[in-house]
């Protein structure tokens, strides 16, 4: 691949640096009310800058715009830093996963054939999410993966469950439960499945960037050594008992104490043992890499495993590349190459890069293709801000104001032709489902951008301000059909996953001149049309293979 970039015919480098600033989980949603957190919160920054005719627009950020297999899907912080850093739209793991479960290559790969090496005599684990929301995992996939595990002979498999109530529903643990007890009871004919452990996503198992090892640890126990506080002698008993729900304080889906399913005797069900087989059927990345190590490594510190069995390990897909963690999987990573990050670097541009802990690998490693570290140390400075280790509906400030500082000492500087920052704070507290933090948050973040903007005009810089999916925008769940809000018992349901919402997207700064702006007749535009044009607002042609610009 040729990575020169072309001297851009019309608009000239800006004397100042350009500023690419990604307000995570801020859409532009058709539900203006005050469930609507974005649109609730005082963000006069934001609002002037949707005024500017011709520089203000949305942009897709779900579905297929953004790779994944139908626009139901919603999208997620790592297919929207995908699409923005690579400029490109790239089959997503969803697709991926679908296309090898429907081919029947997933069984035919290297991945299946290392870990069905145990299969004769061994169990087959199989941990992960079990929701439907498509942002890490499928329950259909599950099932087809069940279900193809037994057709090739597999005589025992256990399933170790993670409830969601964050991309889903919550409450909907209990129907997904059903439906795999359901396809469990399906192959008992020719396998011994059964679920034997479980947990909520954000209390057990499924931390990210290493933020809390210890939820790890709960899931290591739970899943591996079959010990947790909950013993049950069924998984719809155990999670409709921790969700608490005729308690003063119920339990989210996702907050679930760790479980273990016992046999009559007390003992677990499904403890892994040598020469047993463990496959996490989650496609996304950054929730199962931590256990993806404990499983992995023999050389891991980061907590006491006690018992370490001797088994053939594999993931969905390899969730980090660089690492080649794990080596074994069963669907091979789409590979991405040509992105924005890279010819910056090949160039000579400079940049600067910087987010908290919970969306530090957003701008780096998702960005740059799912790809670890520097392409070019000596031109690229990565900061990480360390995120809290509180529920973020506590501490809604998150990191904002330092990543703020960071962006303006960095723009002042004269040391960087690119300036890249993520604002985690809409999409973390809009997790919560707390809809005062949140839109206490979105006009914390809406200030910090005013005062970025202002160093951009203030070094003659450029500007491009969007986001990779919605969240804040809306925290209530609504009838499909009216779009007006659900109650239940007289009070909002609160809504906690991402939405279909499209995203905003904002050009400016006094390094650019006023006849520069978005094209009229592109209706259809993406995420993946924000790398080009940012490297026009560089003064750059974007590369042939990525999507056009959006500029006129």
């Amino acid at each position: 691949m040729d990575f020169t970039l072309k001297q851009h015919p019309t608009l000239a480098k800006p004397e100042g640096p350009v500023l690419v600033c990604i307000l995570d989980g801020w859409g532009e949603n058709v539900s203006k009310d005050k469930f609507n957190g974005v649109f609730s919160a005082n963000t006069p920054c934001s609002d002037a800058l949707r005024d500017v005719p011709g520089r203000w627009r949305t942009i897709l950020a779900h579905g297929t715009a953004v790779g994944l297999p139908s626009d139901a899907d919603m999208g997620n912080s790592e297919v929207g830093h995908n699409a923005l850093g690579a400029g490109q739209v790239i089959d997503q793991g969803a697709s991926l996963v679908d296309k090898a479960l429907e081919s029947g290559s997933m069984f035919e790969g290297e991945g299946w054939q290392y870990v069905s090496e145990n299969l004769p005599n061994g169990t087959l684990h199989l941990i992960g999410l079990l929701s439907d929301g498509g942002v890490h995992s499928r329950t259909d996939q599950l099932f087809g993966l069940i279900r193809g595990a037994v057709e090739r002979g597999t005589k025992k498999i256990r399933v170790h469950i993670l409830t969601d109530g964050r991309d889903v529903a919550d409450g909907s643990s209990l129907k997904f439960v059903e439906e795999l007890e359901g396809i469990l009871k399906e192959v008992s004919g020719q396998c011994d499945a059964k679920i034997a452990s479980g947990g909520g996503r954000m209390y057990v198992t499924m931390d990210r960037y290493e933020a809390d090892w210890n939820i790890v640890k709960r899931g290591w126990d739970a899943h591996v050594l079959g010990e947790a506080p909950n013993k049950f002698t069924d998984a719809y008993t155990a999670v409709k008992t921790l969700r608490k729900e005729d308690s003063e304080k119920p339990v989210s889906d996702q907050w679930l104490e760790p479980f273990v399913i016992v046999d009559d005797a007390g003992a677990p069900v499904g403890t892994v043992e040598d020469g047993d087989a463990v496959v996490i059927f989650n496609f996304r990345a950054d929730r199962v890499i931590e256990l993806s190590k404990a499983l992995e490594y023999k050389d891991f510190t980061a907590f006491d495993r006690v018992r370490v069995p001797q088994i053939k390990f594999a993931g969905m897909m390899q969730y980090d590349g660089d690492l080649k963690l794990p080596t074994n999987f069963l669907v091979p990573p789409p590979a991405i190459s040509g992105v924005s990050g890279e010819f910056l670097v090949k160039n000579g541009l400079r940049t600067f890069v910087c987010s908290e802990t919970q969306k530090f690998g957003h701008v780096t490693f998702f960005w740059n293709g799912n790809r670890s570290g520097y392409f070019d140390e000596n031109l690229e400075t990565y900061l990480e801000i360390p995120s809290d280790t509180v529920p973020f509906n506590e501490k809604p400030d998150m990191k904002a104001r330092e990543i703020a500082a960071a962006g303006k000492e960095a723009l002042r500087s004269g040391k960087f032709d690119q300036v890249r920052l993520n604002f985690a704070n809409p999409d973390m507290v809009g997790h919560t489902g707390d809809l005062q933090a949140t839109i206490h948050c979105c006009g914390l973040v809406d200030q910090c951008l005013k005062e970025l903007l202002d160093v951009v005009d203030e070094v003659k810089g450029r500007f491009i301000v969007t986001s990779d999916h919605g969240n804040a925008d809306d925290m209530v769940q609504r009838n499909k059909k009216t779009l007006e809000p659900l109650y239940e018992d007289g009070k909002p349901i609160p809504l906690t996953s991402h939405t279909l919402a499209p995203v905003p997207i904002s050009i400016g700064g006094s390094g650019l001149p006023d006849d520069v702006k978005f094209k009229s007749d592109f209706e259809k535009a993406g995420l993946a049309n924000v790398a080009s044009t940012a490297l026009n607002l560089m003064g750059y042609e974007a590369p042939p293979h990525m999507e056009p610009t959006l500029l006129a």
